[in-house]
């Protein structure tokens, strides 16, 4: 298995735990009949870090799908190779720090990690092309 897939495995093992952050943190707000109701006027309910951690949670799914293609452009293309994985590992880094970052109103770190992780996958895309 490739560095590149490994780091798409770790992607989506942190988005699992992101789910599971966002969803403790709810329920915490609103307790377990909010979470599994109907979750009308949800929002005015929630604490703003839950508002913020379900903010990073869209931006990670957001996020999720151009690294699957830089990935996929990778390992199509066989352009694997140190700087790929170094890349795709910088990506899975800054994705994990990103959410605390994001939760925790780390400003102006949060767009900082965000636009190193974009940059490495933006590079993988582009070795791919080459």
């Amino acid at each position: 298995m490739t560095p590149e897939l490994l780091a798409l495995g770790a992607t989506a093992l942190i988005h699992v735990a992101i789910v599971g952050w966002s969803q403790k943190s709810l329920e915490a707000d609103v307790g377990h009949e909010g979470n599994v109701g109907t979750r009308e006027n949800l929002d005015a309910r929630l604490s703003e870090k839950t508002k913020r951690l379900r903010r990073a949670l869209a931006n990670h799914t957001e996020n999720i799908a151009l690294f699957v293609i830089a990935v996929v452009m990778v390992q199509f293309t066989g352009s694997n190779g140190w700087f790929t994985a170094i890349c795709a590992w910088v990506f899975v880094i800054a994705r994990a720090l990103y959410v605390p970052a994001y939760a925790f109103a780390w400003v102006p770190y949060r767009s900082l990690i965000f636009t190193v992780g974009l940059v490495a996958c933006l590079a993988m895309i582009i070795a791919s092309l080459f």
